[in-house]
């Protein structure tokens, strides 16, 4: 709430059948570069589903349109297949590796970053396909 009410980022429930599924989020704002970040995880009883890249798809719309922003970026530990495979589906372009940029269960992670622009994702739209970047 507090990052909400100081415009800095807020997450919102993922819910499926009167459950709370997951969560999918704004990770922060930077306005100066018009860029956000989105995390998500999902409980395992509902993967599979399409939550997770639906509701991605609905806050990368939100980002692009209503927040004016002109990239958004999500990040996943390069051994979580099942978390890539979300900006890969989207169509986010793969842009590098982050050596052990996340500390999490006892250990560093390296990071997977995948971005996409605005112009590409409108484009992609559409032209009814992924929004995918040579």
């Amino acid at each position: 709430m507090a990052r909400m009410a100081g415009g800095e980022g807020y997450g919102l429930a993922i819910w499926h059948r009167g459950e709370m599924a997951g969560q999918v989020e704004y990770n922060y704002f930077d306005r100066a570069n018009r860029k956000t970040e989105l995390g998500y995880w999902l409980g395992a009883p509902f993967q599979g589903r399409g939550l997770v890249t639906k509701s991605c798809r609905a806050l990368i719309d939100h980002a692009f349109g209503e927040l004016g922003l002109n990239r958004v970026e999500m990040r996943c530990a390069v051994e979580n297949h099942k978390s890539r495979v979300i900006p890969e589906r989207l169509g986010f372009r793969q842009e590098g590796v982050l050596s052990q940029a996340e500390w999490m269960h006892d250990h560093f992670h390296d990071l997977v970053v995948y971005a996409v622009l605005a112009d590409e994702w409108r484009a992609a739209v559409a032209g009814g396909v992924p929004a995918r970047r040579a």
